[in-house]
């Protein structure tokens, strides 16, 4: 049986573990879910690695909501290489799941990008685990998680090598 770790904090307004966790149940069945809230973004690194060393986690999906304000963006991006770091120590994915929230214009707004952008790595976390071959089948589509996707190009981009 597969495990999955969700990792969330009390920092975020909203409770994107809990969506991501629906939207597993939702995907398919056999796996476990290991929850585990931390205070802040900067925190999300250790929980992570703790839920897969410790708890046996195959993947790990990293909820976080990082503030508007300068240092809200450096404390992101420090938790970012954080988790990439994890993802290297343990030869497994982490799935980071940030919604900063300026990125939206009302709350209501960033409730609907936070449950939709949660739900939408939930689904891609699940096929790495279950179905890999779901991803390779959308590579190049331009797809994003939250807002709308762009698609793809409708030509490669000439760079002037010849095969």
């Amino acid at each position: 049986m597969k495990k999955f770790g969700v990792v969330d904090t009390t920092f975020a307004r909203y409770d994107m573990g809990a969506s991501v966790i629906d939207e597993l149940h939702r995907s398919g069945t056999g796996f476990t879910i290991v929850r585990y809230t931390v205070p802040g973004i900067k925190d999300i690194p250790v929980a992570s690695k703790k839920l897969m060393e410790e708890q046996g986690c195959d993947i790990v999906i990293a909820c976080g909501m990082p503030g508007p304000k300068a240092v809200d963006k450096i404390s992101a991006q420090v938790a970012s290489m954080g988790i990439m770091e994890v993802q290297l120590q343990t030869n497994r994915h982490v799935i980071e799941v940030f919604v900063h929230e300026d990125e939206a214009g009302t709350p209501s707004e960033l409730a609907w990008l936070s449950d939709r952008r949660a739900r939408e790595h939930a689904v891609n976390a699940y096929n790495l685990v279950f179905d890999p071959k779901k991803l390779t089948e959308k590579a190049g589509k331009g797809l994003r998680q939250g807002y709308s996707d762009v698609g793809s190009v409708s030509e490669p981009v000439n760079t002037g090598v010849r095969h």
